[in-house]
């Protein structure tokens, strides 16, 4: 393999802590040098001044929908965005079709990844076969045979409390981690936005944040009984923030992911009724959106996860009762976060870049990704442009679906180069098929 040399680079590393100028030089796939003023000997040279150069982003939350809705999204659509936002690696979740539940499926998902070669993907493996919350998969079948070490019914919670117990319990036996769909089913049904002072005016049932907060105490209490890893989906709430704040002194073994869209956006835009703004959990109120920016700033939230979830127009473009929840976010996901946390001064940009990388990487094991922009570390990178100004617009993305809810908003910075083991798969803003 030829030699790459990224050039006069500002080079952001949480891992080794690094932010400074420096040069990158890549060989065989790994980081050999990284140090200002390289010489480019035979090396092809990228010439990366003004450019941000990071750790390749991890997305621990993402919906691929191969096999059973290709209609929507595939292995190749998912990571083509992937590697247009960023990320050289992402998990993708089990509720396909036929489910992820054996070995099979998860050895293909992670399979099909490696041959369109955008970015790895790491399967999420289900809790309970057909995400039916009865009987567990198995667990050890599915992490010798495709290396899958979370496991999750996400979309639907393990709502039996006997059967996520066993299923903690099971969980240490191998060290993998359990993440739980946080809603109680009881408490959403016919749920169409969260429940509060806006659910009141537009007259649609309420999503109350109790129904969150219900079912992460009670996986908490769970979780310290067995010593097992519990990883908690797509917090959205204040009450979740603290639960998880408490645990975490305890000691509890619990880490937490947010969404860019819950720490952005509120439930005050469902007054349009513009069916991309309709999620799972629905997006909250603004005092929920101020919890959750504090807790990815002060670590209580581990990580920024997309849940990016593709539906097909003729699927989400229905009226807001009828329409499937769900929002697309591996394209958007740093740029939104960078103009609306780091540009105010929420969130700083070293600390922004940890939750994309070291934070995600510290939940489960993602092989060399997040290893840092250090010699010896796989060349996993992400290289943004940070004077970069862009409007969103769903029909440009990559993705086969087009429900981004930030359609129409002027976003900056944004990835120009993704490099996945020394080899491009995002150049000059261009994905490299």
């Amino acid at each position: 393999m030829s030699e790459l040399l990224l050039k006069g680079g500002r080079v952001l590393d949480p891992a080794s802590g690094k932010d400074g100028r420096a040069d990158v030089r890549i060989a065989d796939g790994r980081i050999v040098e990284v140090a200002d003023g390289l010489d480019g000997g035979s090396a092809e040279v990228v010439d990366c001044s003004g450019l941000w150069v990071m750790p390749g982003f991890v997305d621990l939350h993402t919906h691929l929908r191969e096999p059973g809705f290709e209609d929507a999204e595939d292995v190749a659509t998912g990571t083509a965005a992937a590697a247009a936002g960023g990320y050289t690696a992402v998990c993708s979740m089990a509720n396909t079709d036929p489910v992820t539940d054996i070995a099979a499926i998860a050895d293909m998902v992670r399979r099909r990844g490696r041959e369109v070669g955008l970015a790895d993907v790491f399967p999420v493996g289900a809790i309970t076969k057909g995400l039916a919350g009865e009987n567990l998969t198995e667990f050890a079948d599915m992490q010798r045979v495709a290396g899958v070490d979370m496991f999750s019914d996400d979309g639907k919670p393990v709502a039996d409390a006997l059967v996520m117990r066993r299923a903690l319990q099971y969980a240490t036996a191998f060290d993998v981690v359990i993440c739980n769909h946080s809603e109680d089913p009881s408490l959403t049904e016919g749920a169409q936005m969260n429940e509060g002072a806006m659910s009141s005016v537009l007259g649609l049932p309420g999503w109350p944040h109790e129904a969150e907060e219900v079912m992460i105490a009670r996986d908490l209490i769970l979780a310290a009984g067995a010593n097992a890893r519990l990883h908690v989906p797509h917090v959205s709430t204040a009450g979740s923030v603290e639960l998880i704040r408490a645990a975490k002194a305890r000691g509890i073994r619990v880490t937490a992911e947010v969404t860019p869209h819950h720490l952005t956006l509120d439930d005050g835009l469902v007054s349009a009724y513009d069916p991309n703004h309709k999620v799972n959990p629905p997006l909250r109120a603004v005092a929920d959106v101020e919890a959750l920016r504090a807790a990815l700033a002060d670590g209580t939230i581990d990580a920024v996860a997309t849940d990016h979830a593709p539906h097909p127009p003729e699927t989400k473009d229905q009226e807001w009762h009828h329409a499937p929840c769900g929002m697309l976010g591996l394209e958007t996901a740093f740029a939104v976060l960078y103009s609306e946390l780091v540009e105010p001064g929420h969130v700083d940009l070293l600390t922004l870049i940890a939750r994309f990388t070291t934070g995600p990487a510290g939940v489960r094991n993602v092989g060399e990704h997040a290893g840092g922009v250090v010699e010896g570390a796989a060349a996993n990178l992400a290289v943004v442009d940070p004077e970069a100004r862009w409007t969103v617009e769903g029909r440009a993305l990559h993705s086969r679906a087009r429900n981004t809810p930030f359609e129409g908003r002027k976003l900056a910075t944004r990835p120009v180069h993704t490099v996945l083991r020394g080899r491009f798969t995002l150049r000059d803003g261009s994905v490299q098929a």
